[in-house]
Protein backbone atom coordinates (compact mmCIF):
# COMPACT_ATOMS: atom_id res chain seq x y z
CA UNK A 1 0.00 0.00 0.00
CA UNK A 2 1.90 3.37 -1.32
CA UNK A 3 2.00 6.63 0.99
CA UNK A 4 -1.68 8.08 -0.04
CA UNK A 5 -3.63 4.82 0.27
CA UNK A 6 -1.87 5.16 4.06
CA UNK A 7 -2.76 8.91 4.33
CA UNK A 8 -6.15 8.57 3.44
CA UNK A 9 -7.04 5.72 5.35
CA UNK A 10 -5.24 7.30 8.76
CA UNK A 11 -8.03 10.51 8.01
CA UNK A 12 -10.59 8.36 6.93
CA UNK A 13 -10.16 6.68 10.78
CA UNK A 14 -9.30 10.42 12.13
CA UNK A 15 -12.56 12.12 10.61
CA UNK A 16 -14.63 9.97 12.23
CA UNK A 17 -13.90 11.38 15.48
CA UNK A 18 -14.41 15.04 14.35
CA UNK A 19 -18.25 13.31 13.38
CA UNK A 20 -19.11 11.73 16.27
CA UNK A 21 -17.33 14.60 18.77
CA UNK A 22 -20.91 16.84 18.21
CA UNK A 23 -22.62 14.20 20.29
CA UNK A 24 -20.73 14.14 22.72
CA UNK A 25 -20.20 17.68 22.90
CA UNK A 26 -23.39 19.33 21.88
CA UNK A 27 -25.71 16.51 23.27
CA UNK A 28 -24.06 14.99 25.75
CA UNK A 29 -22.09 17.54 27.81
CA UNK A 30 -23.84 20.39 25.96
CA UNK A 31 -27.45 21.42 25.89
CA UNK A 32 -29.18 17.92 26.82
CA UNK A 33 -28.43 18.29 30.62
CA UNK A 34 -29.16 21.53 30.46
CA UNK A 35 -32.38 21.11 28.49
CA UNK A 36 -33.30 18.10 30.44
CA UNK A 37 -33.40 20.01 33.77
CA UNK A 38 -35.05 23.05 32.32
CA UNK A 39 -37.66 22.03 29.63
CA UNK A 40 -38.16 18.32 29.96
CA UNK A 41 -37.85 17.89 34.11
CA UNK A 42 -39.81 21.76 34.09
CA UNK A 43 -41.37 21.67 37.52
CA UNK A 44 -38.97 18.93 38.98
CA UNK A 45 -36.63 19.56 41.98
CA UNK A 46 -33.19 20.27 41.00
CA UNK A 47 -31.35 17.37 42.98
CA UNK A 48 -33.99 14.78 42.28
CA UNK A 49 -33.94 15.19 38.42
CA UNK A 50 -30.04 15.46 38.57
CA UNK A 51 -30.64 11.88 40.18
CA UNK A 52 -32.62 11.03 37.10
CA UNK A 53 -29.80 12.15 35.09
CA UNK A 54 -27.13 10.26 36.93
CA UNK A 55 -29.31 7.23 36.79
CA UNK A 56 -30.39 7.51 32.81
CA UNK A 57 -26.28 7.39 32.19
CA UNK A 58 -25.75 4.55 34.47
CA UNK A 59 -28.64 2.66 32.48
CA UNK A 60 -27.26 3.21 29.17
CA UNK A 61 -23.63 2.34 30.02
CA UNK A 62 -24.80 -0.99 32.06
CA UNK A 63 -26.31 -1.78 28.26
CA UNK A 64 -23.01 -0.87 26.65
CA UNK A 65 -20.97 -2.69 29.56
CA UNK A 66 -23.20 -5.83 28.71
CA UNK A 67 -22.84 -5.12 24.52
CA UNK A 68 -19.48 -4.11 24.29
CA UNK A 69 -17.16 -7.00 24.59
CA UNK A 70 -20.01 -9.48 22.13
CA UNK A 71 -19.81 -7.03 19.80
CA UNK A 72 -16.10 -6.06 19.61
CA UNK A 73 -15.99 -10.40 19.19
CA UNK A 74 -18.63 -10.40 16.62
CA UNK A 75 -16.62 -7.55 14.95
CA UNK A 76 -13.65 -9.62 14.94
CA UNK A 77 -15.16 -12.88 14.12
CA UNK A 78 -16.49 -11.80 11.32
CA UNK A 79 -14.34 -8.98 10.37
CA UNK A 80 -16.64 -6.42 10.19
CA UNK A 81 -15.47 -3.93 12.17
CA UNK A 82 -16.17 -0.86 9.63
CA UNK A 83 -19.76 -2.55 8.95
CA UNK A 84 -20.25 -1.91 13.12
CA UNK A 85 -19.23 1.07 13.32
CA UNK A 86 -21.29 2.64 10.49
CA UNK A 87 -24.77 0.73 12.01
CA UNK A 88 -24.08 2.21 15.08
CA UNK A 89 -23.16 5.54 13.90
CA UNK A 90 -25.79 5.88 11.71
CA UNK A 91 -28.46 4.31 14.12
CA UNK A 92 -27.26 6.99 16.84
CA UNK A 93 -27.58 9.79 14.45
CA UNK A 94 -31.47 8.83 14.21
CA UNK A 95 -32.09 9.00 17.57
CA UNK A 96 -30.42 12.05 18.31
CA UNK A 97 -32.79 13.45 15.19
CA UNK A 98 -35.75 12.54 16.88
CA UNK A 99 -35.48 14.28 20.47
CA UNK A 100 -36.37 17.55 18.31
CA UNK A 101 -40.06 16.22 18.43
CA UNK A 102 -40.07 15.81 22.15
CA UNK A 103 -42.70 17.95 24.05
CA UNK A 104 -41.70 20.08 27.31
CA UNK A 105 -42.32 17.89 30.72
CA UNK A 106 -41.73 14.52 29.04
CA UNK A 107 -38.58 13.74 31.05
CA UNK A 108 -38.91 9.82 30.50
CA UNK A 109 -39.17 10.18 26.71
CA UNK A 110 -36.24 12.27 26.67
CA UNK A 111 -34.16 10.09 28.69
CA UNK A 112 -34.58 7.08 26.68
CA UNK A 113 -33.68 8.41 23.50
CA UNK A 114 -31.15 10.13 24.75
CA UNK A 115 -29.90 6.81 26.32
CA UNK A 116 -30.23 4.98 23.01
CA UNK A 117 -27.92 7.91 21.41
CA UNK A 118 -25.52 6.83 24.34
CA UNK A 119 -25.54 3.08 23.63
CA UNK A 120 -25.17 3.79 19.82
CA UNK A 121 -22.55 6.09 19.96
CA UNK A 122 -20.04 4.02 22.20
CA UNK A 123 -20.51 0.79 20.40
CA UNK A 124 -19.71 2.42 17.66
CA UNK A 125 -16.32 3.25 18.91
CA UNK A 126 -15.97 -0.06 19.80
CA UNK A 127 -15.17 -0.83 16.41
CA UNK A 128 -13.72 2.74 16.04
CA UNK A 129 -11.28 2.21 18.24
CA UNK A 130 -10.01 -1.45 17.22
CA UNK A 131 -9.83 0.04 13.56
CA UNK A 132 -6.70 2.32 15.42
CA UNK A 133 -4.51 -0.81 14.72
CA UNK A 134 -5.35 -1.21 11.64
CA UNK A 135 -4.69 2.44 10.77
CA UNK A 136 -0.90 2.83 12.44
CA UNK A 137 1.65 0.93 13.96
CA UNK A 138 3.56 0.90 17.23
CA UNK A 139 5.60 3.78 16.16
CA UNK A 140 3.04 6.59 15.23
CA UNK A 141 -0.15 4.97 17.10
CA UNK A 142 -0.04 7.37 19.97
CA UNK A 143 -0.39 10.17 17.16
CA UNK A 144 -2.84 9.22 15.29
CA UNK A 145 -4.63 8.54 18.47
CA UNK A 146 -4.57 11.78 19.33
CA UNK A 147 -4.64 13.54 16.17
CA UNK A 148 -8.33 11.59 15.76
CA UNK A 149 -9.34 13.06 19.44
CA UNK A 150 -7.51 16.73 18.58
CA UNK A 151 -10.13 16.52 15.27
CA UNK A 152 -12.99 15.42 17.94
CA UNK A 153 -12.25 18.42 19.61
CA UNK A 154 -12.05 20.81 16.89
CA UNK A 155 -15.13 19.06 14.87
CA UNK A 156 -17.28 19.35 18.05
CA UNK A 157 -16.46 22.56 19.24
CA UNK A 158 -16.83 24.19 16.02
CA UNK A 159 -20.27 22.97 15.74
CA UNK A 160 -20.90 23.69 19.02
CA UNK A 161 -20.09 27.14 18.66
CA UNK A 162 -22.61 27.42 15.83
CA UNK A 163 -24.96 25.95 17.90
CA UNK A 164 -24.55 28.27 20.93
CA UNK A 165 -24.97 31.26 19.11
CA UNK A 166 -28.11 29.74 17.63
CA UNK A 167 -29.11 29.54 21.21
CA UNK A 168 -28.11 33.14 22.07
CA UNK A 169 -29.68 34.77 19.01
CA UNK A 170 -32.14 32.68 17.37
CA UNK A 171 -33.69 34.71 15.94
CA UNK A 172 -30.17 34.94 13.30
CA UNK A 173 -31.29 31.32 12.49
CA UNK A 174 -35.03 32.30 12.04
CA UNK A 175 -35.63 30.50 14.95
CA UNK A 176 -38.33 31.64 17.27
CA UNK A 177 -36.92 31.05 20.46
CA UNK A 178 -33.90 29.76 22.22
CA UNK A 179 -35.65 26.27 23.40
CA UNK A 180 -36.72 26.01 19.64
CA UNK A 181 -32.99 26.68 18.86
CA UNK A 182 -31.78 24.10 21.05
CA UNK A 183 -33.89 21.22 19.31
CA UNK A 184 -32.96 22.64 16.54
CA UNK A 185 -29.02 21.95 17.57
CA UNK A 186 -29.95 18.26 18.26
CA UNK A 187 -30.61 18.10 14.43
CA UNK A 188 -27.89 19.33 13.76
CA UNK A 189 -25.92 17.19 15.70
CA UNK A 190 -27.75 14.09 13.60
CA UNK A 191 -26.68 15.63 10.27
CA UNK A 192 -22.81 16.32 11.38
CA UNK A 193 -22.61 13.02 12.59
CA UNK A 194 -23.93 11.27 9.45
CA UNK A 195 -23.09 13.71 7.33
CA UNK A 196 -18.81 13.41 7.81
CA UNK A 197 -19.42 9.58 8.76
CA UNK A 198 -19.72 9.01 5.17
CA UNK A 199 -15.91 10.19 4.12
CA UNK A 200 -15.12 7.32 6.55
CA UNK A 201 -17.29 5.03 4.65
CA UNK A 202 -15.34 5.49 1.81
CA UNK A 203 -11.56 5.83 3.28
CA UNK A 204 -11.29 3.44 6.09
CA UNK A 205 -10.71 -0.36 4.23
CA UNK A 206 -13.38 -2.35 3.13
CA UNK A 207 -14.56 -5.30 5.77
CA UNK A 208 -14.30 -9.12 4.05
CA UNK A 209 -17.66 -9.83 2.76
CA UNK A 210 -19.53 -12.50 4.85
CA UNK A 211 -22.10 -14.33 3.39
CA UNK A 212 -25.79 -13.94 5.51
CA UNK A 213 -26.31 -17.68 5.74
CA UNK A 214 -22.56 -17.85 7.80
CA UNK A 215 -23.77 -15.08 10.04
CA UNK A 216 -24.79 -17.79 12.52
CA UNK A 217 -21.38 -19.59 12.81
CA UNK A 218 -19.78 -15.79 13.19
CA UNK A 219 -21.76 -14.95 15.92
CA UNK A 220 -21.14 -18.58 17.61
CA UNK A 221 -17.31 -18.29 16.69
CA UNK A 222 -17.53 -15.01 18.65
CA UNK A 223 -19.09 -16.30 21.69
CA UNK A 224 -16.86 -18.20 21.68
CA UNK A 225 -13.84 -16.22 20.92
CA UNK A 226 -15.01 -13.92 23.64
CA UNK A 227 -14.94 -16.42 26.96
CA UNK A 228 -11.45 -17.09 25.39
CA UNK A 229 -10.41 -13.27 25.42
CA UNK A 230 -12.27 -12.92 29.17
CA UNK A 231 -10.07 -16.21 30.08
CA UNK A 232 -6.93 -14.71 28.35
CA UNK A 233 -7.18 -11.22 30.20
CA UNK A 234 -7.61 -13.37 33.35
CA UNK A 235 -4.51 -15.04 33.19
CA UNK A 236 -2.69 -11.51 32.42
CA UNK A 237 -2.00 -10.19 35.59
CA UNK A 238 -0.58 -7.05 33.96
CA UNK A 239 -3.32 -6.54 31.51
CA UNK A 240 -6.19 -7.10 34.25
CA UNK A 241 -4.32 -5.04 36.62
CA UNK A 242 -4.57 -2.22 33.84
CA UNK A 243 -8.39 -2.71 33.11
CA UNK A 244 -9.29 -2.21 36.72
CA UNK A 245 -6.89 0.86 37.04
CA UNK A 246 -8.59 2.24 33.55
CA UNK A 247 -12.06 1.51 35.42
CA UNK A 248 -11.46 3.86 38.62
CA UNK A 249 -9.58 6.79 36.61
CA UNK A 250 -12.39 6.23 33.67
CA UNK A 251 -14.98 6.51 36.38
CA UNK A 252 -13.80 10.35 37.31
CA UNK A 253 -13.08 11.37 34.21
CA UNK A 254 -16.50 10.43 32.12
CA UNK A 255 -18.93 11.12 35.19
CA UNK A 256 -17.30 14.74 34.89
CA UNK A 257 -17.96 15.13 31.15
CA UNK A 258 -21.20 13.72 31.59
CA UNK A 259 -22.68 15.68 34.96
CA UNK A 260 -19.98 18.84 34.51
CA UNK A 261 -22.94 21.18 33.32
CA UNK A 262 -25.86 19.43 35.38
CA UNK A 263 -23.52 20.35 38.55
CA UNK A 264 -22.44 23.64 37.46
CA UNK A 265 -26.70 24.33 37.57
CA UNK A 266 -27.42 22.76 40.30
CA UNK A 267 -24.79 25.15 42.94
CA UNK A 268 -26.31 28.24 41.23
CA UNK A 269 -24.44 28.99 37.83
CA UNK A 270 -26.18 30.72 34.54
CA UNK A 271 -26.72 28.03 31.26
CA UNK A 272 -24.87 30.45 29.52
CA UNK A 273 -21.63 30.61 31.31
CA UNK A 274 -21.37 27.21 31.76
CA UNK A 275 -21.76 26.50 27.54
CA UNK A 276 -18.96 29.13 27.67
CA UNK A 277 -16.76 27.30 29.86
CA UNK A 278 -18.04 23.93 27.55
CA UNK A 279 -16.72 25.84 24.65
CA UNK A 280 -13.67 26.72 26.35
CA UNK A 281 -12.62 22.99 27.14
CA UNK A 282 -12.98 22.24 22.56
CA UNK A 283 -11.42 24.82 21.55
CA UNK A 284 -8.14 24.26 24.70
CA UNK A 285 -8.63 20.18 23.60
CA UNK A 286 -7.59 20.52 20.13
CA UNK A 287 -3.86 21.39 20.88
CA UNK A 288 -4.02 19.65 24.25
CA UNK A 289 -4.66 16.27 22.48
CA UNK A 290 -1.75 16.77 20.37
CA UNK A 291 0.91 17.96 22.97
CA UNK A 292 -0.19 14.86 24.82
CA UNK A 293 0.93 12.66 21.62
CA UNK A 294 4.04 14.65 21.82
CA UNK A 295 4.35 13.96 25.47
CA UNK A 296 4.39 10.69 25.74
CA UNK A 297 7.05 10.09 23.38
CA UNK A 298 8.92 12.15 25.74
CA UNK A 299 8.32 10.38 28.99
CA UNK A 300 6.55 7.27 27.99
CA UNK A 301 2.68 6.81 27.56
CA UNK A 302 2.34 5.77 30.90
CA UNK A 303 3.81 8.61 32.87
CA UNK A 304 1.93 10.86 30.90
CA UNK A 305 -1.61 9.61 31.56
CA UNK A 306 -0.71 10.00 35.25
CA UNK A 307 0.36 13.51 34.28
CA UNK A 308 -3.18 13.83 33.28
CA UNK A 309 -4.97 12.07 36.46
CA UNK A 310 -2.98 14.42 38.37
CA UNK A 311 -4.85 17.31 36.61
CA UNK A 312 -8.36 15.64 36.82
CA UNK A 313 -7.50 15.58 40.45
CA UNK A 314 -6.51 19.03 40.62
CA UNK A 315 -9.72 20.21 38.88
CA UNK A 316 -11.81 18.27 41.40
CA UNK A 317 -10.68 20.10 44.31
CA UNK A 318 -11.03 23.37 42.32
CA UNK A 319 -14.51 22.15 41.21
CA UNK A 320 -15.19 21.78 45.11
CA UNK A 321 -14.64 25.21 46.19
CA UNK A 322 -15.25 27.57 43.12
CA UNK A 323 -17.54 30.04 43.97
CA UNK A 324 -18.18 32.34 40.77
CA UNK A 325 -17.98 32.43 36.90
CA UNK A 326 -14.48 33.07 36.53
CA UNK A 327 -13.65 29.99 38.24
CA UNK A 328 -15.65 27.99 36.24
CA UNK A 329 -14.07 29.15 33.51
CA UNK A 330 -10.27 28.63 34.83
CA UNK A 331 -11.67 24.67 35.44
CA UNK A 332 -12.90 24.20 32.37
CA UNK A 333 -9.27 25.32 31.30
CA UNK A 334 -7.81 22.69 33.29
CA UNK A 335 -9.87 20.16 32.24
CA UNK A 336 -9.39 21.41 28.51
CA UNK A 337 -5.22 20.36 28.94
CA UNK A 338 -6.03 16.53 29.83
CA UNK A 339 -8.95 15.44 29.37
CA UNK A 340 -8.43 14.64 25.55
CA UNK A 341 -4.34 13.13 26.19
CA UNK A 342 -5.92 10.76 28.85
CA UNK A 343 -8.29 9.08 26.38
CA UNK A 344 -5.59 9.50 23.42
CA UNK A 345 -2.96 7.80 25.54
CA UNK A 346 -4.78 5.22 27.52
CA UNK A 347 -6.53 3.90 24.17
CA UNK A 348 -2.92 3.88 22.47
CA UNK A 349 -1.23 2.66 25.52
CA UNK A 350 -4.05 -0.16 25.73
CA UNK A 351 -2.94 -1.80 21.98
CA UNK A 352 0.34 -3.17 23.23
CA UNK A 353 -1.40 -5.64 25.61
CA UNK A 354 -3.68 -6.90 22.68
CA UNK A 355 -2.86 -10.32 20.89
CA UNK A 356 -2.72 -10.07 17.06
CA UNK A 357 -6.15 -10.83 15.50
CA UNK A 358 -8.29 -9.73 18.77
CA UNK A 359 -8.23 -6.04 18.37
CA UNK A 360 -12.12 -5.22 18.68
CA UNK A 361 -12.59 -8.17 21.15
CA UNK A 362 -10.17 -6.61 23.44
CA UNK A 363 -11.21 -2.85 22.88
CA UNK A 364 -14.88 -4.16 23.79
CA UNK A 365 -13.48 -4.91 26.91
CA UNK A 366 -11.75 -2.25 27.52
CA UNK A 367 -15.23 -0.29 26.75
CA UNK A 368 -17.15 -2.28 28.89
CA UNK A 369 -14.87 -1.08 31.86
CA UNK A 370 -15.37 2.09 30.62
CA UNK A 371 -18.61 1.88 30.86
CA UNK A 372 -19.11 -0.40 34.02
CA UNK A 373 -17.06 2.89 35.51
CA UNK A 374 -19.97 4.99 34.30
CA UNK A 375 -22.42 3.34 35.93
CA UNK A 376 -20.58 4.01 38.96
CA UNK A 377 -19.49 7.72 38.57
CA UNK A 378 -22.77 9.37 38.10
CA UNK A 379 -24.62 6.82 40.69
CA UNK A 380 -22.10 7.60 43.00
CA UNK A 381 -22.35 11.41 42.33
CA UNK A 382 -25.93 11.29 42.38
CA UNK A 383 -26.62 8.86 45.77
CA UNK A 384 -23.04 10.67 47.57
CA UNK A 385 -25.81 14.08 46.80
CA UNK A 386 -29.08 12.67 48.26
CA UNK A 387 -27.42 11.09 51.45
CA UNK A 388 -25.82 14.08 52.56
CA UNK A 389 -29.04 16.58 51.86
CA UNK A 390 -31.09 14.03 53.97
CA UNK A 391 -27.94 14.04 56.72
CA UNK A 392 -27.79 18.19 56.59
CA UNK A 393 -31.39 19.42 55.53
CA UNK A 394 -32.93 20.39 59.13
CA UNK A 395 -36.40 19.20 60.26
CA UNK A 396 -38.03 22.58 59.32
CA UNK A 397 -35.67 24.31 56.77
CA UNK A 398 -36.18 28.21 55.60
CA UNK A 399 -35.84 28.58 51.69
CA UNK A 400 -32.47 29.94 52.10
CA UNK A 401 -31.34 27.01 54.14
CA UNK A 402 -32.49 24.72 51.23
CA UNK A 403 -30.60 26.39 48.79
CA UNK A 404 -27.50 25.86 50.76
CA UNK A 405 -27.44 22.67 51.24
CA UNK A 406 -28.71 21.79 47.99
CA UNK A 407 -25.48 23.46 46.86
CA UNK A 408 -23.27 22.30 49.34
CA UNK A 409 -24.28 18.53 48.45
CA UNK A 410 -23.80 18.70 45.15
CA UNK A 411 -20.14 19.90 46.27
CA UNK A 412 -20.14 16.70 48.20
CA UNK A 413 -20.84 14.40 45.81
CA UNK A 414 -18.40 16.03 43.27
CA UNK A 415 -15.94 15.36 45.96
CA UNK A 416 -16.42 11.89 46.20
CA UNK A 417 -14.49 11.43 42.61
CA UNK A 418 -11.04 12.17 44.15
CA UNK A 419 -11.10 8.69 45.48
CA UNK A 420 -11.23 7.19 42.03
CA UNK A 421 -8.42 9.38 40.37
CA UNK A 422 -6.19 8.41 43.75
CA UNK A 423 -6.55 4.67 43.32
CA UNK A 424 -5.86 4.99 39.46
CA UNK A 425 -2.76 6.64 40.11
CA UNK A 426 -1.67 4.24 42.76
CA UNK A 427 -2.44 1.03 40.66
CA UNK A 428 -1.08 2.93 37.75
CA UNK A 429 2.15 2.60 39.17
CA UNK A 430 2.17 -0.50 39.72
CA UNK A 431 1.19 -2.10 35.85
CA UNK A 432 4.56 -3.19 33.96
CA UNK A 433 5.50 -1.69 30.59
CA UNK A 434 3.71 -4.40 28.28
CA UNK A 435 5.89 -5.66 24.87
CA UNK A 436 4.00 -4.68 21.64
CA UNK A 437 5.16 -7.18 19.34
CA UNK A 438 3.55 -6.16 16.19
CA UNK A 439 5.51 -4.98 13.16
CA UNK A 440 6.54 -1.32 13.68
Amino acid sequence: MNKQDDARKIWGWAIYDWANSAFATTVMAGFFPVFFKQHWSYGEDTVNSTAVLGLGNSLASLCVAILAPLIGAVADAGSSKKRFLMVFAYSGALSTALLYWIPMGKQVWAICLYGLGVICFSLANVSYDALLITVSNMKNRSRISSLGYALGYLGGGTLFLCNVLMSLHPHWFGLSSPAEAIKTSFMTVSLWWGGFSLISLCWLPSDTAIAFSRWRQTVQNSIRQLIFTIKQVARHKNTRLFLVCYWCYMDGVDTIIRMAIDYGLSIGFESRDLILALLMVQFIGFPAALAFGSLSRKIGERNAIITAISGYAIATLWGCVMVNKNDFYFLAGMIGCVQGGIQAISRSYFARFIPIGQEAGYYGLMNMTGKMAAIAGPALLACVGLLSRTLLMPANPIPEQVIQINQLSSRIGMGSLLLLFAAGIIMLSKVKEPTDTRPR
